[in-house]
C-alpha cells in the first residue's frame, strides 16, 4: 500500500515520501515508491489505473473499463496487481466490482514527482 499521512495542519495528503528534489529517499520510501511505478510500469495496468482515474464520477465498474486488449482473467491480474500497490480500491455491487483511485493517491504520487518548493 502506498501510506498516506494526515499532516497536523489539516493542509490536505502528505504523500509516503518527499519528493525527488528534497532530499535522497531513505530505503522504506524508496521500497514503497518502487510498488507504486513497478504496478504503473505494465502498459495494461497503466491503461486500466487511466480508465478508472479519468471515468466520471471517478469510479468504474469493470464491465467498463475491460477492454484493453487482454482476456478477462488477465484483466482481473493486472486490476488486482493495481489494488495491491495501493493505487486502486474497489467495491463488490451485485455481480459487478467498481474500482477507484483514491484522490489522494492522485495527490501523493503528484507531490512525489514535483519538485520542492526550496529545490
Amino acid at each position: 500500500m502506498l501510506p498516506l499521512l494526515e499532516p497536523a495542519d489539516g493542509q490536505g495528503v502528505v504523500p509516503c515520501c518527499p519528493p525527488l528534489t528534497e532530499r535522497p529517499m531513505t530505503a522504506e520510501e524508496a521500497e514503497t515508491a518502487a510498488r507504486m511505478f513497478k504496478a504503473l510500469g505494465d502498459p495494461v495496468r497503466l491503461r486500466l489505473f487511466s480508465a478508472v482515474a479519468s471515468h466520471e464520477g471517478g469510479e468504474a465498474c469493470v464491465c467498463d473499463i475491460s477492454d484493453v486488449g487482454v482476456s478477462q482473467p488477465t484483466v482481473s491480474h493486472h486490476l488486482k496487481k493495481l489494488k495491491e500497490a495501493g493505487l486502486l480500491t474497489s467495491e463488490r455491487r451485485g455481480t459487478w466490482v467498481y474500482y477507484r483511485v483514491e484522490p489522494s493517491v492522485l495527490a501523493a504520487m503528484g507531490r512525489l514527482l514535483v519538485p520542492s518548493a526550496a529545490a
